[in-house]
């Protein structure tokens, strides 16, 4: 008699362990998509940040070479660019959507000061974000 009161006193114990589990790995599941989002994002910023960097280089490297012209890769903010800056301006700005790009050459005594800014908002809303190099190239 005792084993049966037992028994019924245990009745639906399991189903109950059960039900707490599936709501453990629930939020377990949810967290981890959560990690998993955020990953993607910083990725993302990640590879902009590289494209960035990538065409600030590459545009030090062609002023490198065309050091008598450097004052024709000067480039204001949201101006047209000439023919000389052009070619790199429109693959930068296919590299990264929306930038906003900025060369500032500064004439100095035997060199020159080329401080090149790449912005660009990865979303709506979102903070811009800004890669910025400066070089000195020698005439």
């Amino acid at each position: 008699m005792m084993r049966r009161r037992h028994h019924r006193a245990q009745r639906g114990i399991a189903l109950l362990e059960v039900m707490i589990a599936l709501v453990i790995l629930g939020i377990g599941l949810l967290g981890a998509i959560g990690m998993q989002a955020r990953a993607y994002s910083v990725l993302s910023d990640a590879g902009l940040r590289a494209e960035a960097t990538l065409a600030c280089e590459k545009l030090v490297g062609t002023i490198s070479t065309d050091a008598a012209n450097v004052a024709n890769y000067a480039l204001a903010e949201g101006a047209t660019p000439n023919s000389t800056i052009g070619p790199w301006a429109r693959e930068t700005g296919a590299a990264i959507p929306g930038a906003v790009i900025s060369v500032v050459v500064t004439p100095q005594t035997r060199r020159s000061q080329v401080d090149i800014s790449i912005r660009w908002t990865r979303k709506a809303g979102a903070a811009q974000l800004r890669q910025q190099l400066t070089a000195y190239i020698g005439s």
